[in-house]
């Protein structure tokens, strides 16, 4: 694994898992462009989310069954076209299903991300998957401007046209780059389909990752599924555009996670889950203060965004790392379970996002976030105490 190739999976895995998110910044001007109500648009991006969670639980155990290379190119190259699709979308219905599409083919990143663990050393496995992780967020937050610049500047459809250019460029890259691989199992896949469920029911370690993961991520999608709609409303009455810039900023966040598998290399997953959780809770508080609008507002939103990405991508590092280190040749199930349970945590955050501020306003959201990040706590401080019990026993 060289620092190039590296790199190069990190950009894929960036370049796929924005196309889940870059409709949420523009969902006021897909809602325009449509003529339907916003929250209606704003199902577009929890239907990427749905799809996304349907295609880790479908597609990515394939990556243990089937040789890299191939998989990975013909997902990108069934991506381009649901993309292509949605950006000829006629109304809600067709960009609806295309948003599904899109999001169960580009589960990329959950495929390269054991890829990348099984070919470097264990003593560097933090370090690399913290490298992916930082591509991963990287397009959550770059594909937000991207999508917030272009659809201002010309219209909702252009974002999902350029993507589809993207992931073909990415599906041509990988297959030419990409080493020839042997498979991990010969399992049939309703085996390796029903392996992910055993696995979360055999292992408690990783009902714990999972747990903290969809509660943390749930929360930071609640933030993300809804700031276009407090920073195109009244309070601040801004552009799409906006959102764009604003995740631009919190893009400096991506240099968090390579140092992050570090620190977790050195101390281990929980004690960075501890802080990664009190940072969400703080943050939430620090959102609040972005419902008074004005410049205090937009501050309020920089720094509390920044708190909560840093804690959201540190905290799936940790995650991910106790996760690996439970096989070395059921990884690819073992990210199937986890990342399942993390994207339909995102999901469902996305979707009580948006229905909290419909209902109680920017306020409303940021105690979502603080709820989400408070029912991972309490599991983690109880299994904390119970480990030690069983310690000192």
């Amino acid at each position: 694994m060289t620092r190039g190739m590296l790199w190069l999976l990190a950009v894929a895995c960036g370049v796929a898992v924005g196309n889940v998110y870059f409709p949420q910044a523009i969902t006021p001007l897909v809602a325009e462009g449509l003529r339907i109500p916003v929250d209606q648009a704003a199902l577009v991006v929890t239907a990427a989310q749905i799809g996304y969670a349907c295609g880790i639980f479908l597609l990515v155990p394939l990556g243990d069954r089937l040789p890299y290379r191939p998989l990975i190119a013909t997902l990108f190259t069934i991506t381009g076209l649901g993309l292509a699709v949605a950006g000829f979308a006629p109304s809600f219905g067709p960009l609806f299903a295309a948003g599904v599409a899109v999001g169960v083919a580009t589960v990329i990143a959950p495929i390269i991300g054991p890829m990348v663990a099984g070919m470097v050393a264990p003593d560097r496995r933090g370090a690399a998957s913290g490298t992916m992780l930082a591509g991963s967020i990287g397009g959550m937050l770059l594909a937000r401007t991207f999508s917030g610049v272009l659809g201002e500047w010309l219209d909702w459809r252009a974002p999902y046209l350029v993507a589809a250019g993207l992931a073909f460029v990415m599906a041509v890259a990988l297959w030419r780059a990409l080493p020839v691989t042997e498979p991990h199992t010969r399992q049939s896949y309703p085996d390796l389909l029903l392996e992910p469920l055993r696995l979360l029911k055999k292992e408690p370690e990783l009902r714990r990752s999972c747990l903290y993961q969809a509660m943390t991520f749930g929360a930071f999608s609640a933030v993300w599924g809804s700031v276009a709609l407090l920073l195109t409303g009244p309070a601040y009455g801004l552009g799409a555009q906006a959102v764009g810039l604003l995740a631009l900023v919190n893009a400096v966040t991506m240099v968090a996670t390579p140092i992050a598998g570090r620190v977790v290399d050195r101390r281990g997953s929980d004690p960075v889950n501890l802080v990664c959780l009190l940072a969400v809770i703080a943050s939430a508080g620090v959102l609040a203060f972005g419902a008074a609008g004005g410049v205090g507002g937009l501050v309020a939103l920089v720094l509390g965004t920044l708190v909560l990405d840093v804690a959201m991508q540190c905290g799936m590092v940790a995650n991910s790392i106790r996760m690996y280190a439970l096989s070395d040749t059921h990884r690819g199930r073992l990210n199937t379970a986890y990342m399942t349970c993390a994207y339909v945590g995102g999901a469902v955050g996305s979707w009580l996002g948006v229905q909290a501020y419909v209902r109680f306003g920017w306020r409303g959201v940021c105690g979502l976030v603080a709820l989400m990040a408070v029912i991972a706590l309490i599991h983690l401080v109880r299994s904390r105490l119970t480990q030690r019990v069983d310690t000192a026993g």
